[in-house]
Protein backbone atom coordinates (compact mmCIF):
# COMPACT_ATOMS: atom_id res chain seq x y z
CA UNK A 1 0.00 0.00 0.00
CA UNK A 2 1.16 3.48 -1.05
CA UNK A 3 1.07 5.43 2.29
CA UNK A 4 1.79 8.89 0.80
CA UNK A 5 -1.23 9.08 -1.20
CA UNK A 6 -3.73 8.10 1.52
CA UNK A 7 -6.69 10.86 1.61
CA UNK A 8 -7.77 10.34 5.16
CA UNK A 9 -8.11 12.94 8.30
CA UNK A 10 -4.47 12.49 9.81
CA UNK A 11 -6.94 13.74 13.22
CA UNK A 12 -10.08 11.99 14.08
CA UNK A 13 -13.20 13.96 12.68
CA UNK A 14 -16.86 13.27 13.71
CA UNK A 15 -18.68 11.25 11.80
CA UNK A 16 -22.79 10.50 10.88
CA UNK A 17 -23.54 6.88 11.82
CA UNK A 18 -25.94 6.37 9.08
CA UNK A 19 -22.88 6.61 6.71
CA UNK A 20 -21.82 3.11 7.73
CA UNK A 21 -25.72 1.81 8.42
CA UNK A 22 -26.48 2.44 4.62
CA UNK A 23 -23.72 0.09 3.17
CA UNK A 24 -24.18 -2.50 5.31
CA UNK A 25 -27.53 -2.10 6.44
CA UNK A 26 -26.20 -2.91 9.88
CA UNK A 27 -23.59 -0.71 12.14
CA UNK A 28 -22.05 -3.57 13.96
CA UNK A 29 -21.39 -4.77 10.85
CA UNK A 30 -19.81 -2.10 9.56
CA UNK A 31 -17.81 -1.65 12.51
CA UNK A 32 -16.66 -5.06 12.63
CA UNK A 33 -15.41 -4.62 8.49
CA UNK A 34 -13.63 -1.31 9.27
CA UNK A 35 -11.97 -2.99 11.93
CA UNK A 36 -10.89 -6.01 10.65
CA UNK A 37 -9.45 -3.84 7.47
CA UNK A 38 -7.81 -1.69 10.43
CA UNK A 39 -5.97 -4.32 11.80
CA UNK A 40 -4.48 -5.26 8.29
CA UNK A 41 -3.23 -1.80 7.57
CA UNK A 42 -1.55 -1.97 10.45
CA UNK A 43 -0.23 -5.03 10.50
CA UNK A 44 1.22 -4.07 6.82
CA UNK A 45 2.35 -0.50 8.18
CA UNK A 46 4.27 -2.32 11.59
CA UNK A 47 5.83 -4.97 8.85
CA UNK A 48 6.64 -2.13 5.62
CA UNK A 49 8.48 0.25 8.92
CA UNK A 50 10.37 -2.92 10.39
CA UNK A 51 11.91 -3.25 6.87
CA UNK A 52 12.99 -0.05 6.43
CA UNK A 53 14.27 0.38 10.18
CA UNK A 54 16.20 -3.21 9.21
CA UNK A 55 18.21 -1.97 6.87
CA UNK A 56 19.69 0.46 9.62
CA UNK A 57 20.77 -1.32 12.20
CA UNK A 58 24.05 -2.67 12.75
CA UNK A 59 24.39 -6.18 13.47
CA UNK A 60 27.15 -5.78 15.82
CA UNK A 61 26.60 -6.01 19.84
CA UNK A 62 29.20 -2.95 20.55
CA UNK A 63 27.16 -0.81 23.12
CA UNK A 64 29.56 2.05 22.80
CA UNK A 65 28.75 2.44 18.74
CA UNK A 66 25.38 4.23 19.41
CA UNK A 67 24.87 7.04 16.99
CA UNK A 68 22.41 9.05 15.36
CA UNK A 69 21.44 8.76 11.76
CA UNK A 70 19.15 11.22 10.13
CA UNK A 71 17.47 8.67 7.53
CA UNK A 72 16.50 6.57 10.00
CA UNK A 73 14.81 10.04 11.95
CA UNK A 74 13.44 11.28 8.69
CA UNK A 75 11.62 7.37 7.78
CA UNK A 76 10.01 7.35 12.12
CA UNK A 77 8.97 10.51 11.68
CA UNK A 78 7.02 9.97 8.35
CA UNK A 79 5.14 6.73 10.06
CA UNK A 80 4.43 8.97 12.87
CA UNK A 81 2.76 11.49 11.14
CA UNK A 82 0.39 9.35 8.69
CA UNK A 83 -3.06 8.72 9.56
CA UNK A 84 -3.84 5.90 12.11
CA UNK A 85 -4.79 2.40 10.16
CA UNK A 86 -8.94 3.08 11.84
CA UNK A 87 -8.62 6.25 10.12
CA UNK A 88 -7.64 5.06 6.76
CA UNK A 89 -9.41 2.24 6.75
CA UNK A 90 -13.02 4.12 8.01
CA UNK A 91 -11.36 6.47 4.85
CA UNK A 92 -11.40 3.56 2.44
CA UNK A 93 -15.12 1.99 3.61
CA UNK A 94 -16.90 5.33 2.56
CA UNK A 95 -15.12 5.46 -0.38
CA UNK A 96 -16.06 1.79 -1.45
CA UNK A 97 -12.75 0.46 -1.37
CA UNK A 98 -13.15 -2.47 0.92
CA UNK A 99 -14.64 -5.47 -0.61
CA UNK A 100 -16.05 -7.79 1.92
CA UNK A 101 -18.40 -10.63 1.91
CA UNK A 102 -21.32 -12.19 4.47
CA UNK A 103 -20.80 -15.95 4.90
CA UNK A 104 -24.59 -16.65 5.63
CA UNK A 105 -25.26 -15.50 2.48
CA UNK A 106 -22.39 -18.02 0.69
CA UNK A 107 -24.58 -20.58 2.47
CA UNK A 108 -27.74 -19.45 0.91
CA UNK A 109 -26.77 -20.01 -2.50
Amino acid sequence: MDFKNVKADPTTVTRDIRQFDEKTGNIYEAVTIISRRANQIALQMREELHEKLDDFSSHSDNLEEIFENREQIEVSKFYEKLPKPTLIAIQEFLDEKIHYRKPTDEKAQ
